[in-house]
């Protein structure tokens, strides 16, 4: 109820109020994913993304788009979080699974698989067989942006179902992975808002940065590291080599307790 003890209307799907209202009446990831793949909250993203479905590139022109926001993938007792920007126009857009259909989920999947954390190698679709070991993928923006740049509005209204998607997982969570400096940027207000100390000056992004996060209240230690994104820029170049990213999953995985390749 308001201060005027009516009952409150919860606000629609095509509000700016709906993440914040409904994430965090959400008690478990099942609940969570089925109220945020119904958000309409961000008028351009959802234009985006329709049109997008709405006209697929050749190679896809016989799939139906997924069109809609793109929850989480992997199992509610992870240990370990991946999170950066994910969702592409003809990639988690037309599949529906986060990172899953693009040349950045091919290269972050094959990198899993090589850790030990993920069943296969190939991610092309929600029926493909892949599983997750341990670790969940998340995206601070679970829409398409137009030329992959979500505004600071947008990544500001999103941020509720990030945090309360690491609420439900914390209870396991010990480890994070925040992929680019746009992951980096807006995964430490979240941490912050949820009871987890933060430095001051916040330490700068950079590929194996590492941040502790001490024990506090009813959190306990968390670890996070930084990567660099593996969109096709960084992998094409070189600033971002498989070596570089299994390297710094492996130690990921230590840190959560996963174990090392193989191990």
């Amino acid at each position: 109820m308001d201060e005027t003890g009516a009952a409150r209307t919860p606000p629609g799907s095509d509000e700016e109020a709906f993440p914040a209202y409904h994430a965090a009446r959400c008690d478990g990831l099942a609940a969570l994913d089925a109220q945020l793949i119904g958000c309409r909250a961000c008028p351009r993203l959802v234009e985006w993304r329709e049109r997008t479905g709405a006209h697929p590139r050749a190679a896809f022109r016989d799939w139906e788009y997924w069109a809609r926001p793109v929850p989480g993938f992997g199992p509610p007792d992870a240990a370990l979080a991946v999170v950066g920007l994910a969702p592409a126009a003809h990639g988690g857009n037309r599949t529906g699974r986060m990172f899953t259909g693009d040349a950045s989920g091919d290269f972050l999947f094959r990198a899993l698989h090589a850790v030990g954390l993920a069943s296969q190698p190939t991610a092309t679709h929600r029926g493909d067989g892949l599983e997750l070991y341990g670790v969940r993928v998340t995206a601070p923006v679970h829409c398409a942006p137009p030329e992959n740049k979500p505004t600071p509005t947008e990544r500001r209204t999103c941020r509720p179902w990030l945090s309360a998607e690491l609420e439900l997982l914390s209870p396991h969570l010990r480890t994070v992975v925040a992929l680019g400096a746009f992951g980096w940027q807006a995964l430490l207000p979240v941490l912050g808002e949820a009871g987890w100390p933060l430095p001051r000056p916040r330490p700068a992004f950079g590929h194996g940065v590492q941040l502790t996060l001490p024990a506090a209240a009813h959190r306990r230690e968390l670890q996070v590291l930084g990567s660099y994104h593996p969109s096709q820029r960084n992998t094409f170049t070189g600033r971002l080599t498989f070596d570089m990213l299994v390297e710094l999953l492996a130690r990921a995985a230590e840190l959560a307790g996963l174990g090392r390749p193989g191990g």
